[in-house]
């Protein structure tokens, strides 16, 4: 077992304001993405302009935000919400589930994309290939707010985490699902995307972002202890996993269909 390196989750505080970690997280994902992404929609075949990449950026913020504040609501406590419907709003409290914000940014890509007059399977084909980079520094914000630990485990690398209310040595989940998640995840992406073929086939790169995210968490959440509110389903399985498994297949079937909507 190692030590829990305890950081503090808040980077700076002054008086009542305060910078957290996981704030930061959100921040850095989303500025790197969208630099990446400028980059990618002018390659062939050209996806989007620059400009509409920068446009797009508001749009993207408004779907993480709403999208996986709701997913959380909807997917992991809608009986508690449904008693408590104010606090689905403090957004503050913490609360977000990643297949809410996916399905809030798709969502508002194809309301962009049909605003502008963009095609939809180019554009977040490109969007889908900097997704990654956000997932992998939010896991690496959860593990320093030692939240979503592992399931217990006595192995050399096991720790202990000080939210703990059992103390047990645990796995340390969180940086597993950074390195599946995000570094995995981008490299994938990042090789493949460098395809002019695949790049032309319309929905191949997005397809390949679900059904490897699917894979990467189906995978993680072996080894992430359930939410305490939620425990294991049926069959052992995770809330995490049963969101991932849609993902999966329908990132199968974009992949399988795109030759036939190839430029």
């Amino acid at each position: 077992m190692i030590p829990y390196p305890a950081i503090d989750p808040v980077l700076v505080s002054i008086g009542p304001f305060a910078i957290r970690w996981y704030a930061l997280a959100y921040i850095a994902g989303i500025v790197l993405g969208w630099r990446l992404v400028r980059r990618l929609v002018e390659q062939e075949p050209r996806a989007a302009s620059r400009e509409q990449v920068d446009d797009f950026l508001t749009w993207a913020v408004l779907g993480v935000i709403l999208g996986g504040r709701l997913g959380y609501v909807l997917f992991y406590r809608p009986s508690y919400y449904l008693a408590n419907p104010l606090e689905a709003l403090m957004v503050w409290k913490g609360g977000m589930a990643f297949h809410g914000g996916l399905i809030g940014v798709i969502l508002a890509t194809l309301l962009f994309c049909r605003a502008r007059g963009i095609d939809f399977y180019a554009f977040i084909d490109r969007v889908a290939v900097a997704t990654p980079i956000g997932l992998g520094l939010g896991r690496i914000a959860n593990f320093i707010n030692g939240e979503l630990w592992g399931r217990p485990w006595d192995g050399p690398w096991s720790m202990v985490f000080p939210a703990d209310p059992l103390q047990l040595a645990r796995h340390p989940s969180q940086l597993y699902q950074a390195v599946l998640e995000g570094l995995v995840l981008f490299a994938v992406m990042a090789l493949l995307s460098r395809n002019g073929r695949l790049r032309a086939r319309r929905g191949f790169l997005g397809g390949a972002f679900l059904a490897g995210y699917g894979i990467a968490r189906i995978v993680g959440e072996l080894f992430r202890e359930p939410d305490d509110f939620m425990g294991f389903l049926a069959g052992g399985l995770t809330m995490g996993q049963v969101l991932s498994v849609p993902m999966l297949l329908v990132g199968a079937w974009a992949i399988a269909t795109s030759r036939t909507r190839a430029r």
